[in-house]
């Protein structure tokens, strides 16, 4: 690591940490730098420093750009739960067991429709919303990015 920069992977690390710990500040000293992460309603920010991001070449042969679905919006009515942080997704508390939910299921907020597995702690995810799951967009054992749409329920719907 170089004494005017921190490592981008480093940092990511650190958001991760404050992810799994439920901590709302960090701040670190190296040398003349300081980097100073704060966490609210899950909301990170970084403040501007130099930060050193690994280089690429250019490909030789560019991918030729083909025309790709255009993003739907949702519904007014569709709410999709995504993943809170990067991990192993668990549908079901173990293999065998039933899943959390499944399509049809009525959920409320503190429903927990699946684990998350990030740096060996497994983290229960609640629905956050109320209404009928529609769909389940990922598989036991799954690995998912921070974002990924995890399922689609509609809102207001408990029948």
């Amino acid at each position: 690591m170089s004494n005017d920069t921190f490592d981008l992977k480093r940092v990511k690390q650190l958001v991760e940490l404050m992810k799994t710990n439920d901590l709302t500040d960090i701040e670190i000293k190296q040398g003349d730098l300081q980097l100073t992460l704060r966490r609210n309603s899950q909301t990170v920010v970084l403040p501007n420093i130099p930060v050193a991001v690994p280089t690429q070449a250019a490909p030789v042969n560019p991918p030729i750009a083909t025309s790709a679905p255009v993003p739907q919006e949702e519904p007014a009515n569709i709410t999709v739960i995504k993943s809170p942080m990067v991990g192993t997704c668990y549908i079901a508390s173990s293999p065998g067991s039933p899943p959390f939910v499944k399509v049809g299921d009525t959920i409320t907020p503190e429903t927990t429709v699946c684990l998350i597995e990030a740096m060996k702690v497994y983290n229960e995810i609640q629905a956050e919303c109320s209404g009928k799951v529609v769909e389940v967009l990922v598989n036991n054992g799954d690995a998912v990015e921070f974002g990924r749409p995890l399922f689609r329920v509609a809102v207001g719907q408990t029948r």
